[in-house]
């Protein structure tokens, strides 16, 4: 199941976010979506790719909880739309 991961601090990178699902199972993938013109800063939020069963874990526990400041925003990822 792929998640998106909102209301994130800008300092965070790949290897933060993982580490912080990680308590939930294994990671898939964990990535930060960054703004390439403006120095590759940090947009604020990202995705997690684990499994179903984990991933729910993950949602009960992280939605709305305080990181470094900043209630996440933890729900599944919708489909991409084309553009």
């Amino acid at each position: 199941m792929k998640l998106y991961v909102g209301n994130l601090p800008y300092t965070i990178t790949d290897a933060d976010l993982q580490k912080l699902f990680e308590e939930f199972g294994p990671v898939s993938s964990a990535f930060i979506i960054v703004d390439k013109m403006n120095n590759n800063r940090s947009k604020g939020f990202g995705f997690v790719e684990m499994s179903d069963e984990d991933a729910k874990k993950a949602i009960a526990a992280l939605d709305q909880k305080d990181f470094n400041g900043r209630n996440l925003i933890v729900n599944e990822a919708r489909p991409q739309v084309e553009r």
